[in-house]
């Protein structure tokens, strides 16, 4: 019951932000149907099932869903997941950008952090200072290796909204951190994303905004990104090939905080919807 009504109040928030849209733009959602995934495409509050490869040949079939009755998966199933560190001077902490992050820095998230619209953060028994991280998220359509940046937005399919879930003591605390970011940053549930992977807007200018217990916490423009998302798609491409499905987080702006077992975390991004997710103990 918790997971309809969460589900129900996000898309009522996504219907009135996609009213706005224009004809070129296209969104479409991923959930199961007698336990197979597939796409639709979203038309108003009702999803047109797809037949075909969502990243390559489709069509619509004749089988209709209401949005307000589906269960949503995450919108794409990536072979990996990649996130920027430090890609808005405003969650810098220095007022000058350093070397290091005048180019893009990569991580990894596991493919397995990743959790749809609806379904909770899992707080891990042993954690102690989770943060959210509102950010936008870049979805891959066709295979991409060593493209410049000219040619960079050919391979980008859509975007979603996403959360970069973090536990700060494993990634930061001088006596106790890890080598890596693998589970701070990678733990089971630490990727929301969702609920709908949308194509034909400006990437590049869309308002992100974070909601804990509907109270903004974050709320920043992508224009303020310090690399680009052409930027950052060819620099990953130099050296990883990605894959149609293969997601990057692109940072988060401004100041993060803690979230608890009992909250409620909301990633708005303008054009693409509420990504809504609860937060429960281990």
């Amino acid at each position: 019951m918790r997971y309809n009504l969460l589900t129900a109040v996000s898309l009522v928030s996504f219907l009135c932000i996609g009213s706005t849209l224009d004809a070129e733009t296209q969104r479409f959602v991923r959930f199961e149907v007698d336990g197979t995934p597939v796409y639709g495409i979203v038309e108003g509050e009702r999803v047109w099932q797809l037949d075909g490869d969502l990243f390559g040949d489709w069509k619509k079939t004749d089988a209709v869903h209401e949005l307000s009755s589906l269960k949503l998966l995450p919108p794409a199933q990536p072979t990996q997941v990649l996130a920027l560190a430090g890609n808005y001077r405003s969650h810098l902490k220095d007022e000058v950008v350093s070397p290091r992050f005048q180019i893009p820095q990569p991580f990894y998230k596991s493919p397995s952090c990743l959790v749809a619209h609806g379904q909770p953060i899992i707080y891990p028994k042993d954690a102690t200072t989770v943060h959210y991280e509102a950010e936008l998220v870049v979805v891959i359509g066709k295979r991409c290796r060593n493209v410049s940046p000219e040619q960079a937005m050919g391979y980008v399919f859509g975007v979603t909204a996403g959360n970069d879930v973090s536990e700060r003591v494993w990634q930061n605390d001088q006596n106790t951190k890890d080598v890596q970011w693998w589970r701070a940053k990678g733990a089971d549930t630490f990727g929301p994303v969702g609920p709908f992977l949308v194509r034909g807007l400006d990437y590049g200018n869309l308002l992100l905004r974070l909601r804990l217990n509907g109270q903004v916490r974050q709320e920043e423009r992508t224009d303020h990104f310090l690399h680009d998302i052409p930027t950052a798609v060819s620099f990953i491409s130099q050296y990883v090939t990605l894959n149609p499905g293969d997601m990057i987080f692109t940072g988060t702006p401004g100041k993060t905080d803690v979230i608890q077992p009992g909250d409620i975390v909301e990633v708005e991004l303008e054009g693409v919807g509420v990504l809504r997710n609860p937060v429960v103990a281990e």
